[in-house]
């Protein structure tokens, strides 16, 4: 049996991953954006704000422009290194050089300050623009491809530097033998045979290895599980009809607080 590879701080990479699963980031009195429930530890003094926080209001206005997104994410200050991670999925770091990158919501974990964050008009899915760094999680190695090219909706991750998808149906499919069964009978449901992705021009488009999303999981929600701070029994938890932007009890919610975060310790 090997000998497991034990880190500390000075053996930790900086901005790298520590293996297929789990990036580091180092903070040196530096800021990152960060989805919440995806940081599992860290060296360091380090703090993390919610994106109301009146303090952070001048980083907003450069680098946070997606209001339906704004209770998903926090803001990671300080100085020290961070370990990010999502559920053991794949996790990789990109670098964006003047560019335009639109990635599935769900999959990206963090971005640099310096990096501009707006809402695609394509539901789901997030827009960086500019100069940065950022780190994504994907169901499977990602694969990069150039248009034209149709694609499964379930495994596409992002796009790059080209313009946004078009859908397009195979309605030969749908009208033959398979989709009159599928009609008929219900069973089946639709696929990626049936519908597509449509890219064309120029850029990239980016693929998991997979055709399984990446589940959804309320960011910054409590377990119902014994043992956890803010869950176990007596306590509703994740099951109790508030996510990460609702109400427990009488708790009161106070501008820049982290939501369900500040019932519970870590992120």
């Amino acid at each position: 049996m090997s000998t497991p590879v034990v880190f500390d701080p000075m053996t930790l990479p900086s901005d790298d991953n520590v293996n297929s699963y789990t990036f580091c980031v180092e903070l040196k009195s530096s800021q990152w954006f960060l989805q919440k429930g995806k940081m599992i530890a860290y060296y360091g003094r380090i703090d993390f704000n919610g994106i109301g926080h009146g303090r952070l209001d001048r980083l907003m206005r450069t680098s946070f422009h997606s209001p339906l997104h704004a209770s998903d994410w926090v803001v990671a200050e300080g100085s020290g290194k961070m370990l990010l991670a999502d559920r053991a999925f794949d996790v990789n770091s990109y670098d964006l050089d003047d560019g335009n990158l639109t990635i599935r919501a769900g999959n990206l974990l963090a971005y640099q300050p310096s990096l501009a964050l707006k809402q695609s008009i394509v539901p789901g899915f997030l827009t960086l623009i500019g100069t940065g760094k950022f780190v994504a999680a994907s169901n499977g190695p990602v694969v990069f491809m150039e248009p034209p090219i149709r694609v499964d909706p379930q495994a596409l991750v992002g796009w790059a530097d080209c313009p946004s998808p078009c859908h397009h149906y195979d309605h030969g499919y749908m009208s033959g033998v398979l989709g009159g069964v599928r009609a008929l009978t219900g069973i089946g449901g639709t696929s990626g045979e049936e519908h597509q992705f449509d890219f064309v021009g120029a850029g990239t488009v980016l693929l998991q290895s997979s055709e399984a999303l990446l589940p959804d999981q309320a960011t910054g929600a409590v377990p119902h599980e014994p043992g956890v701070p803010g869950g176990g029994h007596g306590s509703h938890g994740a099951h109790g009809g508030a996510g990460a932007g609702g109400h427990h009890g009488s708790t009161p919610r106070l501008p820049g607080q982290l939501g369900d975060l500040q019932r519970r310790f870590g992120l």
